[in-house]
C-alpha cells in the first residue's frame, strides 16, 4: 500500500498526524492513574493500564522499526518478553494472568519508551514505509485504549471505597428516552462486510452475499429500566429463559443483575453513581442477552440484519466520547437518531447471536499479523456498533467485535430483533 492509499484510511489529515493524534490519546487516558492504579490487574480477562500503554508500543517497535529501521535496537532487551500479546510466532511471553505483577518498569518508565519510539517512528511515517502497518498500529492502539477503560473501570470497582478515575460530568442529567419503534427490513440477498476505502481488519471481508428473511430491529437499544423490570419478573430465576451455558452461569456465579449494580446505583469511571433508568443496560452478557430476548418475546439479531440495517450510517456521527474532564461520560453517550434508529453507534457494542467465524473465502493477513484475527475464530460471539469508551472513526457497519458468551466486562448491551 503506498503513503497515498493509506492517507484515505485516516478519518482527518495525513497519517502522521493520525498516529500523533492516537498516540497523545492514550497517554491522556492514562495520566489520571497513579503507578498503583496502572499496575493492577483485576482478573485474567483484564490488564493493567500500563501494560497496554506499553504492548501498543511494542507493536509498533515490533512490526515496523525493527524490520524498517537501520540499525534500531529494542529500548530494552528483555521488554518483548514483558509486552508481547499473542504472538506465538515473535517469541516467548510473560503469561498474560501475571501481568499485574510487572510492577516494573514503572509507568514513568514506559511513557519514556513511548516517547523513544514515537520519536523513531516519526521519520518512517513521513517516508511512507509499510503505511499499511502504521494504520493497523493505530487501529490496533484504539482497540487497547478502549480496553484499557474497560479494564481499569474492572480494577476500580473490586475497591470497597469505589474510587473515581475522573471527575463527574457537571453538565451530566438524566437521559431522555426516544420512543421505540421497529425498523422493517423486506428482505432479501444483502452484500455484507467491508465495501469502502477506508481501513478495516481482515476479518470484515471477503464482501459476501447472504440471504435475509423478513425482519425488524428495534430502534432503540433496551434501557436500565427495562431490565429493572425484567429482574423483577424473575428473569434471573427461571431456567425457561435461559441457554442451558447460561443458567449454568447464572448459578455457578450467583448471577442476579448486570455488572456493576446495586440498589439504585451504578458504578463508572466517576465512581457510584444514581443509575440512569433511560439509558442504556451496559456489562451484560450474551446469555443475559439472550435470555432478556426470549423473556421479552423477540430475539437478538444476527449479525448480517444488524449490518443490513446500519449499512450506510456514519459512526462518526456518534458524539465524541474521550474527553477527560468529562468523567462518567464514558458511561453513556446519546447517539443522534438516523435512519437505522438511535444508538447503533457510541452508547454499547450489541450482542448478535452470530457465531464468530470466518466469511466465505477468508484468509488470514500474510506473517505475523495474521494471527491478529482469524486464530479466534472459536467459541465466540459477535457484537456490533461501538461503545461509549470506543475511539469514534474506529467503528462502521461492517466492524465485528468478538467476546466469549459469559463476558461482560466490556459496554456491552442489546437490541431486539424479530421476525415479520
Amino acid at each position: 500500500m503506498s503513503a497515498q492509499a493509506a492517507h484515505k484510511l485516516m478519518p482527518d489529515g495525513s497519517l502522521a498526524d493520525h498516529y500523533r493524534a492516537v498516540r497523545e490519546l492514550s497517554g491522556a487516558l492514562a495520566a489520571p492513574l497513579s503507578d498503583a492504579d496502572a499496575t493492577i490487574q483485576s482478573m485474567e480477562d483484564a490488564s493493567p493500564a500500563k501494560w497496554h500503554l506499553a504492548h501498543t508500543t511494542w507493536f509498533f517497535e515490533t512490526f515496523i522499526l525493527a524490520d524498517h529501521l537501520d540499525g534500531y535496537t529494542p529500548f530494552e532487551a528483555d521488554w518483548p518478553f514483558l509486552f508481547n500479546s499473542y504472538y506465538e510466532s515473535q517469541g516467548a511471553r510473560h503469561e498474560r494472568c501475571r501481568r499485574g505483577m510487572i510492577t516494573r518498569p514503572t509507568k514513568d518508565e514506559i511513557l519514556a519508551y513511548r516517547a523513544h519510539v514515537d520519536e523513531a517512528m516519526e521519520p518512517l511515517i513521513e517516508s511512507g514505509v509499510r503505511a499499511d502497518l502504521v494504520a493497523l498500529g493505530c487501529a490496533h492502539e484504539q482497540q487497547h485504549q478502549e480496553l484499557l477503560l474497560t479494564d481499569i473501570k474492572h480494577a476500580l470497582f473490586q475497591n470497597p471505597l469505589g474510587p473515581a478515575m475522573f471527575d463527574k460530568a457537571a453538565h451530566a442529567e438524566p437521559s431522555e428516552r426516544s420512543e421505540p419503534h421497529w425498523i422493517e427490513h423486506p428482505g432479501g440477498i444483502a452484500r455484507i462486510g467491508h465495501q469502502a476505502e477506508g481501513f478495516a481488519y481482515d476479518c470484515e471481508g471477503p464482501v459476501h452475499r447472504i440471504l435475509l428473511e423478513p425482519f425488524a430491529l428495534r430502534s432503540t437499544l433496551v434501557t436500565n429500566c427495562e431490565w429493572d423490570a425484567f429482574i423483577a419478573d424473575g428473569g434471573y430465576e427461571n431456567p425457561l429463559l435461559w441457554l442451558s451455558d447460561g443458567w449454568g452461569w447464572v448459578e455457578d456465579n450467583a448471577i442476579s443483575a448486570p455488572l456493576y449494580w446495586r440498589d439504585g446505583e451504578q458504578f463508572t469511571h466517576a465512581g457510584w453513581q444514581p443509575r440512569d433508568p433511560e439509558a442504556p443496560v451496559t456489562h451484560i452478557s450474551l446469555f443475559e442477552a439472550d435470555a432478556y430476548a426470549r423473556w421479552a418475546g423477540y430475539r437478538l439479531p444476527t449479525e448480517g440484519e444488524w449490518e443490513a440495517i446500519a449499512r450506510g450510517q456514519d459512526a462518526a456521527d456518534a458524539p465524541a466520547a474521550f474527553d477527560p474532564a468529562a468523567g462518567n461520560q464514558l458511561d453513556r453517550a446519546a447517539a443522534p437518531a438516523s435512519q437505522g434508529g438511535s444508538e447503533l453507534f457510541g452508547d454499547c457494542w450489541q450482542w448478535t447471536r452470530s457465531a464468530y467465524s470466518p466469511y466465505p473465502r477468508f484468509k488470514p493477513a500474510e506473517g505475523a499479523v495474521g494471527e491478529y484475527n482469524g486464530k479466534f475464530m472459536s467459541g465466540q460471539f459477535v457484537l456490533k456498533g461501538a461503545s461509549c469508551a470506543t475511539a469514534r472513526g474506529h467503528s462502521r457497519a461492517s466492524y465485528r467485535n468478538f467476546f466469549y458468551p459469559h463476558q461482560r466486562w466490556q459496554f456491552t448491551g442489546l437490541r431486539l430483533a424479530k421476525d415479520i
